[in-house]
């Protein structure tokens, strides 16, 4: 398959998502290095707002979720033991959620997601994020640090001027504060952990699929993100496609080829294309499936390690070594 290359337009000013009747903004079409989209959604049934965290700690991981989709919320936390591989799993459904909630996230404003044996908060402060998850055996109060100058990679994807997406990626954010597992405290500091951030505003088709995978570390004392996308943006102007060097954001705006065993999904992972040549080795398998004929969702990700090279702008070769992160397809009808 030939690389398809887009000239993908920087925004660099505050732009609403929608026009006033609701439809997407050309204007709104692009990529940027800051929080600079609107989330102005108009009218109810078919808006997706989803906030998801992976803090990776040396010994363990743990996510935090919270996503409404007008007609239904959806609340979720997962513990996973990077060593034992053990797991702790926490997902529940909201029916008919209360509306006007996760709307415009240049406001900053607190989101909160409760249901049975579950809350899980993610409330800005003048240092970033507190993330906070209450369950029966899981229990953390966690820290993220995000400076105010801080780059992450926001995009907006438009499939016609009803269906559009904007999501901004971020990774490589320090995290500090302490999970407690079975009643075990678990501390984290933020020179040996990182997080990963998924945020998400728009209006989706009804079936969708689409791989994500993302990583934050090291590599010869240079600071190493990743974010790789596909299925979702084929046929689009856009992809949410970068690399994050020494804190700066490097937009990779071309199409890349996936290449994974559905029979095998902790086989290796490759992802290439003219400027990323990377092979992903699982080490976790994770799976989860929601199922109400209409409306489901099945996602099968793999937690484990970056290898390869991707070409920064400018043309350097960058090095990647053993970046830990995750990658996923997922299928939803909703």
């Amino acid at each position: 398959m030939n690389a398809i290359h887009r000239i993908e337009r920087e925004i660099t000013q505050p732009v609403d998502m929608c026009r006033p009747d609701g439809r997407l903004n050309p204007e709104a079409v692009g990529w940027s290095r800051k929080a600079l989209h609107r989330a102005n959604l108009r009218g109810w049934g078919r808006n997706k707002r989803f906030e998801y965290w992976c803090i990776v700690a040396p010994d363990f991981l743990i996510t935090a979720n919270v996503s409404h989709h007008d007609y239904r919320a959806n609340v979720a936390s997962t513990y996973i033991d990077r060593n034992s591989h053990a797991k702790l799993a926490h997902r529940q459904n909201v029916w008919l959620p209360p509306r006007d909630t996760m709307n415009d996230p240049l406001s900053r404003e607190r989101v909160a997601g409760k249901a049975k044996g579950l809350t899980v908060v993610l409330e800005p402060n003048a240092e970033g994020t507190r993330i906070l998850v209450e369950a029966e055996r899981l229990q953390a109060e966690l820290q993220a640090f995000e400076a105010p100058d801080r780059e992450s990679m926001g995009v907006l994807v438009p499939w016609d001027n009803k269906r559009f997406q904007y999501t901004r990626k971020d990774n490589c954010i320090p995290v500090e504060g302490v999970v407690v597992v079975d009643g075990v405290e678990k501390r984290v500091s933020p020179e040996t952990t990182l997080a990963i951030h998924d945020h998400g505003r728009g209006r989706w088709p009804y079936d969708t699929r689409w791989n994500w995978g993302a990583g934050s570390g090291t590599t010869d004392g240079h600071e190493i993100g990743l974010n790789f996308g596909a299925k979702w943006t084929d046929g689009t102007p856009s992809t949410e496609n970068s690399l994050r060097l020494d804190g700066r954001v490097h937009k990779i705006s071309e199409d890349l080829r996936w290449t994974y065993d559905r029979d095998n999904w902790t086989a290796p992972w490759r992802i290439k294309g003219e400027r990323v040549d990377i092979v992903f080795t699982p080490r976790i398998y994770h799976h989860h499936k929601f199922d109400r004929m209409i409306i489901s969702a099945q996602g099968d990700q793999c937690f484990g390690h970056f290898n390869g090279e991707v070409i920064a702008d400018g043309g350097k070769v960058v090095p990647v070594r053993n970046i830990y992160g995750l990658v996923e397809e997922v299928h939803r009808k909703w």
